[in-house]
């Protein structure tokens, strides 16, 4: 899919910014925010050992690399790398499988999973959706915020 583009005042606060900018080697600097992002990604159940998570500083950008199950588990794997504090784009050229059909939604202010499911497929009580496709990332359906991209699944 290329460059997939976030907002990168907004999400999980993993990256120490003041630490990543003021470091002397920034090649550990990127390795560490690498490093941070991975583990992230882990703790949402996501099976890791086939990927590889690189981050540039300069560009603010995560590259991401090797093979996950499917399609479904990509695209989580994409939104919780780019949902971090910090982090303007997820570059996935090199991750397995390809992903031409999958939607994304950015979250503005005054949404709800109810509003995005009504704009998106017309129905509003199909939130339970776009919810358990972006699990465990959303604990609850009413625990979005402004600036969080969300993986929205095909119309069934």
């Amino acid at each position: 899919m290329g460059l997939l583009s976030f907002i990168k005042e907004a999400g999980e606060k993993l990256l120490g910014h003041a630490d990543a900018q003021a470091a002397e080697d920034p090649n550990a600097a990127n390795q560490t925010a690498a490093d941070a992002i991975k583990n992230y990604i882990s703790t949402q159940g996501i099976d890791t050992s086939n990927l590889t998570v690189a981050f540039d500083g300069a560009s603010r950008t995560v590259t991401l690399s090797g093979s996950v199950g499917d399609l479904d588990t990509k695209a989580k794997v994409k939104v919780a790398a780019g949902n971090v504090q910090g982090v303007a784009g997820v570059n996935d050229d090199g991750l397995q499988p390809d992903d031409q059909e999958v939607q994304y939604h950015d979250v503005k202010s005054g949404d709800t999973l109810s509003a995005i499911a009504k704009e998106v497929y017309g129905d509003a009580n199909k939130y339970p959706v776009i919810f358990e496709a972006n699990k465990p990332m959303l604990s609850s359906p009413d625990k979005i915020y402004p600036g969080q991209k969300l993986v929205i699944p095909p119309q069934s």
